[in-house]
């Protein structure tokens, strides 16, 4: 695996049953090349070799070259933005085994799914600064499990310090906007007035509905990313009985009505590079060329290092062993595709690579 030089990379050392992470400060990307060059995007940080939206992950996605990194943004109970996956936390921390928090147990609609564990709603972020984080896909990412319980869950404004202190842009996401809106714990005003406290300008925001995008855009001139999922519809539109779909979204009509309120549209790698049934790459559709005419930005998500995450074209090694869907494939190559089809960006879950694809394209001297 290619990765930057070590003296600007992120080592975590077990010792004595504890991480001690050592981060130097990297260099971060020029003004002149981001211009040119596609982002890399450290999606939840770097969730290849980290617990996902912990500071560790973000501190290796940094060491590793990432332009960017990525919180998923959720509520407390006391209105604080914390970075997770989803609101619902027993996936992603040791809740379930604290005796202290079983009554908190429930099952709620959430987006019109019923939802049953432990929710950051429910905590207050006293509460859940006592809880640890682990790995959500151990099965996956075995490796990744060595960290549980050596990280807690992380602030917006966390995230956005250790950002700004290294010189890369973030990215959040507000994840369920409706749902926070209807519990009174509304997601927009606090994110902007951190990005504000803070004075940060590299940032894009993003969202999969459409409503609270366009309330942003109404309150900032910040870039602002709309998210595209491969099928169904924004969750505010079919809750609104709107019969749209993501597949009306990403028509030249669609594009036009994306363009009005933000800058950018973040997409699944299919909708530039689709498969067929058994996983085989198609040929490429228009989008990238459809968006750009639009002038919003093309950003793609998520380049996975795995097999089972990969496109079939670009798996690699033996089906037949145990460790084939969990193995490293072809993730540099996959990457070279979908630059070639002039994407502005990638979400990245190993920034190293994706840093490598972009140097090698680039010309760029740092790695």
């Amino acid at each position: 695996m290619m990765i930057r030089k070590l003296a600007a990379g992120a080592l975590a050392v077990l010792m004595g049953g504890t991480v001690a992470v050592v981060l130097s400060q990297p260099t971060p990307a020029t003004a002149e090349r981001r211009g040119v060059a596609p982002l890399v995007i450290g999606h939840r940080g770097a969730s290849a070799h980290r617990p996902e939206h912990t500071l560790l992950s973000y501190e290796a996605a940094i060491a590793m070259g990432a332009d960017y990194i990525e919180p998923d943004l959720v509520a407390t109970k006391d209105h604080v933005l914390v970075a997770r996956h989803e609101n619902e936390i027993s996936g992603t921390t040791d809740v379930s085994a604290r005796t202290e928090f079983a009554d908190r147990r429930t099952t709620k609609t959430i987006d019109g799914r019923q939802v049953t564990g432990w929710f950051t709603e429910d905590f207050t972020l006293a509460e859940l600064r006592t809880l640890r984080a682990k790995e959500r896909v151990p099965d996956l990412r075995p490796d990744n499990a060595a960290f549980d319980g050596l990280a807690g869950v992380p602030t917006f404004e966390e995230v956005v310090q250790l950002a700004q202190r290294h010189g890369v842009g973030v990215y959040p996401e507000t994840k369920h906007p409706t749902y926070f809106d209807s519990i009174g714990l509304s997601l927009e005003e606090p994110l902007l007035e951190v990005l504000k406290e803070h004075r940060v300008r590299k940032v894009f925001i993003q969202s999969f509905e459409t409503a609270n995008l366009r309330d942003l855009r109404a309150k900032t001139r910040l870039p602002l990313i709309q998210l595209i999922t491969q099928g169904g519809a924004p969750y505010d539109w079919a809750a609104a009985g709107d019969s749209r779909t993501y597949d009306d979204m990403v028509k030249p009509e669609g594009l036009r009505q994306v363009a009005t309120y933000a800058d950018g549209i973040g997409v699944d790698t299919r909708r530039v590079i689709p498969v067929d049934a058994d996983g085989r790459l198609q040929q490429p559709t228009t989008l990238v060329a459809d968006a750009h005419r639009r002038r919003l930005k093309v950003h793609v998500w998520t380049v996975r290092n795995e097999n089972s995450q990969l496109p079939l074209d670009h798996r690699l090694g033996n089906p037949a062993s145990p460790v084939y869907q969990r193995a490293t494939g072809d993730v540099m190559g996959w990457l070279d595709r979908l630059l070639a089809e002039g994407v502005d960006g990638a979400f990245c879950d190993d920034p190293a690579m994706g840093r490598a694809v972009v140097a090698r394209q680039t010309a760029d001297p740092r790695l």
